[in-house]
């Protein structure tokens, strides 16, 4: 039969399903088995189909499909008990119990002797008196919780225990339904409207435990209390209370996307209307909030912050950006109206030192998230023709508007600021504002000049134009905000080169000198923590010169200042401390030229690059030190535990290759996860750019290798660590990275099943056995000793057991190979396979003629580990057939047996296990009748017919 004559045969397809399915590709064989639904014209076999389908769905976990599938069978077939027990299984893990015991009760009359039918009605049975139990006793509760709330006697101590206590009960299934049922939001409003903070906590965190993770309760509260009470509440003076409004606000915008990011929203959710009403309703409350002057600053951000994560695509692949372009259009003016705003003017809304690099972070979140050039161009014109429009008005205040606006963008779409600086007359307005008596007025200019010089195509004009103008502020200026930005200025143009050591700006030693003052105001507690900031902001930029890295590492205090800059609520520092720890850690990326084209540039009188003597491998160990004894790792856990838009991918690159780097020697890895670097390194390999997202799990891996995982990843977190590593298993990644995953899920497969599970889920199996064929043969080797732990896993087994393919041929031929690693690994894989699936045995001599001499150069190995897995293979091979045992005694493998029979113990009585497992041989073969014993161990003869 031709392919295509298969392809439409649904008896065929049906065959290859069953195969796909006792091989484990679930997903194979449900696709199989929808083929063949859609090619078969017979009820019948539909029903059985769906049966089939109904069995792959619930190994895949995707329980309303698995429940429709059981479902249909069963509309054919009442008396199908298979598609019944299915059924029952699938509705229990959807929480439909009742379904499930009418189910599985019918199972068991039907076959009252099945065992798996009887344990499935005690379990549900069970579950459901349990479910009932919790519910009076949480009905109860919230009753009382409620009555305490509205007693106007009672006292704050006795209602403040009470909301905790609605807070305990709001995240249980059982307690959330009771406190929304019995009009719990009504009263939950009436509590926002407290003056006491502790409530309105409570009354926030309630609502967060009924949002989470449940669409129709989230759309029903939103409507109830509406969006201009809940951003009213984020929007008061105190911080914690509009940090909790702000994660209230953040579940109700997951909740209402949830059926965007998974096919399940479980059976309250399945009839409802897509929730666009509400999610516009509120971005549109959170843009109203920008510009209001009655919203706090720490509202504020946390509005900024909500559309940073909510508005632009999680996935680029997704074609729908409509949310972004909504955005620009009904919001554009209002996220530039808070960029615009001076703080040091009278008027305008309230802001924090973060709110500016948070209108950065949005605004480049936007530019990012825009799919063509036509789109570009528009919210560029945007943006130019609001900056256009301050800048052309006769006042002051208007021109500095523009101004802090183009600087604004410049740290976020600088393609856009750069534009902006176009307008006619903002760059001279920029230069004659800096030699300003107004310090404001002044400030603002020197910022901007700054963040223009950091960017190459303005940086040509500011050289010769504002070296001279930032040098005369530094020096002569009596303000002391000033000067540490005309010197971060100064730091921008004078590290231009970048580590090119022949590519200096300024003259020898000036960048070593920039960099001493920088340090000092930074040690200085008397000036402002923001221009303790700016002085970081110069440091980023001179530490590409390695006498500047020696200098600050070897400044204790300097180094002490910086970390609890980055610990402090001035979240703006973060990329500037991680971009100095990336150069002075060596961890950025460095293309080394081809020898030849080295030769050829040098004969042609072109530039060479040239390293720093001290940027050499030696010098950057001693500095990986230093910052250790620093506080290096408090310092980059901190900057990654809070939510900030200052916290950016490049920001988060940033500390995952700081981090990487701290790692790198294995004498340092324990004190990194100690402090906390293990935990924070997990969430760094998720949220991340892509370079980030591979340093980051490579740092994973280094430190799975060498620690004990269950102990530098305690608890659940363990799992998290899984797909990381397997993330390095890609073409895209070096070999080295290639091999320390495989080395570290190596760790984590002998650890558990469960972790074992959790790597097949992760679709990791696959990829071990492509590079179980790798060239290098570390990488093989370390592929192989993978495998060698995910065979104690049953599903993995099965592979082997499969028909049709080489799995097993491999590993025989592997126990040959000269690579006294991957002979080790194959072998033990090998054993153990032989040793778990029995019928495995027969397979062995069909893999290869060779494979009688591979098992016996096993056992003359003179590696103790390449013999004692040569021995139990040979008798796990005697014991599955006669047949092989008879072939094996006939060979040299009896003599060898009987000597390896012979050999001692260590000494102390203990036997040796290799002798012990030869001799078992022997007496397999003896009792098979093979051979005689001659009553001397290890002495035995072939038994003559």
């Amino acid at each position: 039969m031709s392919n295509k004559e298969k392809e439409k045969d649904p008896a065929t397809l049906k065959d290859e399903g069953n195969t796909l399915f006792k091989a484990g590709d679930m997903k194979g064989a449900a696709c199989c088995y929808s083929k063949a639904i859609k090619l078969s014209d017979c009820k019948a076999e539909r029903a059985v189909l769906h049966r089939n389908r109904s069995a792959c769905y619930l190994k895949l976990e995707e329980y309303t499909k698995a429940e429709a599938d059981a479902s249909k069978a069963l509309d054919t077939d009442p008396g199908d008990v298979k598609a019944r027990f299915r059924r029952a299984q699938a509705c229990q893990k959807l929480g439909q119990l009742n379904q499930a015991f009418e189910d599985s009760q019918k199972c068991a009359q039907l076959e009252p002797k099945n065992r798996a039918f009887q344990d499935l009605l005690r379990e549900l049975g069970a579950q459901i008196q349990q479910k009932a139990k919790q519910m009076n006793s949480t009905d109860a509760r919230v009753q009382q919780m409620f009555s305490l709330l509205l007693d106007a006697s009672a006292t704050d101590s006795d209602r403040q225990k009470a909301a905790q206590n609605l807070v305990v009960l709001s995240r249980e299934d059982a307690g959330a339904e009771q406190i929304f049922r019995n009009d719990g939001v009504k009263l939950i409003q009436r509590l926002l409207e407290s003056k006491l903070e502790d409530i309105l906590l409570s009354a926030l965190r309630t609502l967060v435990g009924l949002c989470t993770g449940h669409q129709s309760r989230t759309m029903a509260i939103v409507n109830e209390l509406g969006m201009q009470q809940l951003c009213g509440v984020m929007g008061t003076g105190a911080s914690a209370v509009s940090l909790a409004a702000c994660h209230l606000l953040q579940v109700m915008f997951e909740a209402l996307t949830q059926d965007m990011r998974k096919d399940f929203r479980g059976k309250d959710e399945a009839m409802l209307a897509e929730p666009s009403r509400e999610l516009r309703s509120m971005l549109r409350h959170l843009l109203d909030m920008l510009p209001a002057t009655a919203v706090s600053g720490p509202g504020r951000d946390s509005a900024i912050n909500l559309l940073v994560k909510q508005v632009p695509r999680k996935c680029q692949k997704n074609p729908d950006n409509s949310v972004t372009l909504w955005v620009i259009d009904q919001g554009l003016k209002q996220i530039l109206e808070v960029a615009g705003t001076v703080p040091e003017l009278d008027h305008g809304p309230a802001l924090t030192e973060n709110t500016n690099m948070s209108c950065s972070v949005l605004l480049s979140k936007l530019y990012d998230d825009l799919k063509s050039d036509k789109e570009r161009e528009n919210f560029s014109k945007l943006c130019e023709d609001y900056v256009q429009q301050h800048f052309n008005r006769p006042d002051v205040e208007s021109k500095l508007r523009a101004i802090q606006s183009a600087s604004t963008l410049l740290q976020g779409p600088s393609d856009t600021g750069n534009q902006a600086l176009e307008v006619p007359g903002m760059m001279d307005a920029v230069i004659a504002l800096c030699a300003s008596r107004d310090v404001s007025h002044q400030q603002v200019a020197v910022e901007a000049l700054i963040h223009a010089s950091g960017k190459a195509k303005r940086a040509s004009f500011i050289t010769p134009n504002g070296v001279a103008l930032l040098k005369d502020l530094y020096k002569n200026s009596e303000n002391d905000r000033i000067r540490v930005r005309a010197l971060v200025g100064l730091c921008k143009l004078g590290s231009a080169g970048g580590t090119d050591f022949s590519m200096k700006q300024f003259a020898e030693g000036s960048t070593v000198k920039l960099a001493k003052q920088c340090r000092k105001w930074l040690c200085n507690d008397a000036l402002p923590a923001t221009s303790r900031r700016w002085s970081v902001e110069g440091l980023a930029y001179l530490t590409f010169d390695a006498d500047v890295k020696e200098d600050l590492v070897g400044d204790r205090n300097a180094l002490r200042a910086m970390f609890e800059l980055a610990k402090s609520e001035d979240k703006t520092v973060l990329f500037a401390v991680g971009s100095t720890l990336v150069n002075c850690t060596n961890s950025y990326d460095v293309e080394k030229p081809d020898p030849q084209m080295l030769e050829l540039a040098k004969y042609a009188k072109q530039h060479v690059p040239e390293e720093h003597p001290k940027d050499e491998a030696s010098y950057v160990e001693k500095r990986l030190g230093k910052l250790l004894e620093a506080g290096v790792v408090s310092a980059l856990v901190c900057m990654v535990r809070h939510e900030s838009p200052a916290l950016t991918e490049s920001c988060r690159e940033c500390v995952a290759r700081a981090f990487l780097a701290l790692v790198d020697r294995q004498q340092d890895r324990g004190a990194v996860v100690a402090q906390g670097g293990g935990k924070a390194l997990i969430p760094l390999a998720s949220d991340n750019t892509v370079v980030g997202k591979v340093k980051s799990a490579q740092a994973l891996a280094k430190i799975t290798i060498t620690s004990n995982p269950e102990i530098a990843f305690p608890g659940e977190r363990i799992y998290e660590v899984v797909r990381p590593l397997i993330s390095l298993l890609s073409l895209e990644c070096t070999l080295l990275q290639n091999f320390e995953a495989l080395m570290a899920l190596t760790n984590l497969a002998g650890i558990s099943e469960r972790l074992r599970q959790k790597m097949i889920q992760e679709k990791a199996v696959p990829k071990m056995e492509g590079y179980m064929f790798e060239e290098h043969e570390l990488v093989r080797a370390a592929a192989t000793e993978c495998m060698c732990n995910m065979v104690l896993s049953t599903e993995v087994q099965q592979l082997y057991l499969a028909t049709g393919n080489d799995r097993l041929k491999l590993l025989v031929l592997y126990s040959g190979e000269e690579d006294e690693r991957l002979r080790r690994a194959a072998a033990g894989t090998l054993a153990m396979l032989t040793a778990e699936q029995p019928e495995l045995c027969a397979r062995v001599p069909a893999t290869t003629t060779h494979w009688l001499e591979i098992l016996q150069a096993l056992l003359l190995s003179e590696v103790g580990d390449l013999r004692h897995r040569g021995v139990v293979i040979a008798r796990n091979l005697m014991t599955a057939e006669r047949s092989l045992a008879e072939t094996l005694m006939e060979s040299e493998a009896l003599e060898i047996l009987s000597v390896l029979a012979k050999g001692g113990g260590d000494g102390n009585g203990t036997p040796d296990p290799i002798a012990k497992t030869a001799q078992s041989c022997l007496d397999k073969a003896i009792e098979y009748g093979i051979i005689q014993s001659s009553g001397e161990a290890g002495a035995a003869r072939i038994v003559e017919e």
